[in-house]
């Protein structure tokens, strides 16, 4: 897993792949470049997440989770 501090919006989605890795409580995880993030069910509606999707596809829980692990403060 890759801290914060190097975790770069732009490289995580452009030309990237993210691949599903687990469901659990309520989320589907999804893994590019090491960066692990997760996309609540809630948010899916009657949408298509397939087992590998444009990482730029998915760019808005990447963006979700960021936010949260730094608020968090898991960027030490």
């Amino acid at each position: 897993m890759i801290t914060m501090k190097e975790v770069n919006i732009k490289e995580l989605v452009k030309g990237t792949t993210a691949t599903f890795q687990r469901y659990t409580d309520g989320k589907l995880w999804y893994k590019v470049n090491d960066f692990e993030f997760p996309i609540p069910i809630e948010d899916t509606k009657g949408a298509v997440f397939n087992a590998e999707e444009k990482g730029m596809t998915l760019m808005r829980w990447m963006r979700k989770h960021i936010e949260l692990m730094k608020s968090e403060g898991e960027d030490e």
